[in-house]
């Protein structure tokens, strides 16, 4: 459901955007499906990260809806890779949120969207950008422009932001991080260490970098894997035995192919439990969704298999109130 809402208000707002090199910025001030004025400051537009394949990232800045001129600005960089940061802006911290209803696409009716007061624009000034080059609105004149690995789209980060700053002189005091959620994990420390970089070499502007913050970031898969088991223990998902045999059993064993038999079979029931949640959010009801997840690893694998199946046996549609985070992966 909400893919199916992000992916139509993500044709509504092509209307919004004028596709050209170093365009001005455009200050939106209504949307599709919200009742009247934005109540705060958006800022859209595009900046050149790659002058040779012609690139660009798209970005939506919010200035913060209590004290701009002192509070942080954060840059916000969404998962996948290569999902729209969209997702964030309206799922996650953003001042807008989806009004969850049925709603009927084809007869050309609109989502409708409401205000969020618990944005986290209350207390800071968020840019959100579409990265990697791909990602959303972003987007290259040239093949290769989307030929862009983690260390790559950093630097190019670091361009978009020496360049917005540049635009924007007036936030160079404010204090400044970066953060991002998911695969971003990936990103944010690189482009973190660029700017620190950039600072003590003395190059202008000079961003006033306090930090950077992460969540539920993907850092590395075996990291990433093994630090499931402590956790769901901690909130209760498996049990007190399970644990202490996975402990016991699987010191030193890669987790997705241990060698021990009982470490094996204990990583089996393991999985078994995790398949029953939401890992993304437990707290939310697992759902059925009408496609594979992006974060699926044998999605490409199956997708014929799939798709051949569905014809004799569609798959449930997704109730109205299902979520699906971090990302809703468009673009």
């Amino acid at each position: 459901m909400e893919a199916q809402l992000l992916s139509r208000l993500l044709f509504l707002l092509l209307g919004f955007i004028i596709v050209s090199g170093e365009a001005a910025p455009t200050l939106v001030t209504s949307l599709p499906g919200f009742d009247g004025a934005l109540p705060f400051h958006l800022e859209t537009g595009y900046v050149t990260v790659d002058e040779e394949h012609g690139s660009e990232l798209f970005y939506y800045f919010i200035e913060s809806e209590g004290d701009p001129r002192r509070d942080p600005v954060l840059l916000w960089l969404t998962g996948g890779d290569r999902c729209s940061v969209l997702s964030a802006l309206l799922f996650e911290m953003g001042p807008l949120r989806f009004v969850i209803e049925p709603y009927d696409g084809a007869a050309g009716t609109v989502p409708r969207l409401h205000y969020h007061p618990y944005s986290w624009t209350k207390a800071a000034s968020v840019l959100f950008v579409d990265s990697p080059v791909g990602a959303g609105f972003s987007f290259s004149r040239h093949p290769r422009g989307y030929d862009v690995g983690e260390v790559s789209s950093s630097l190019q980060l670091k361009t978009f932001l020496t360049k917005w700053f540049t635009e924007h002189p007036d936030f160079l005091s404010n204090h400044f991080y970066v953060g991002g959620d998911s695969y971003a994990g990936k990103y944010v420390p690189i482009v973190a260490q660029k700017i620190s970089e950039d600072i003590e070499a003395g190059l202008k502007p000079t961003i006033n970098l306090k930090g950077y913050l992460v969540g539920n970031p993907i850092t590395g898969e075996a990291i990433d894997m093994d630090s499931r088991v402590p956790y769901l223990h901690g909130v209760g998902v498996i049990s007190d035995q399970l644990y202490e045999t996975i402990m016991e059993n699987c010191h030193g064993e890669p987790y997705d192919n241990p060698k021990n038999v009982i470490c094996a079979q204990a990583m089996d029931r393991f999985k078994a439990l995790l398949e029953e949640i939401y890992d993304s959010q437990i707290l939310y009801k697992k759902c059925n969704y009408l496609s594979p997840t992006p974060n699926d690893k044998t999605t490409h694998g199956r997708i014929l298999q799939q798709e051949t199946g569905a014809l004799k046996h569609p798959p449930p549609r997704p109730q109205v109130d299902c979520h699906y985070l971090p990302g809703i992966c468009l673009g």
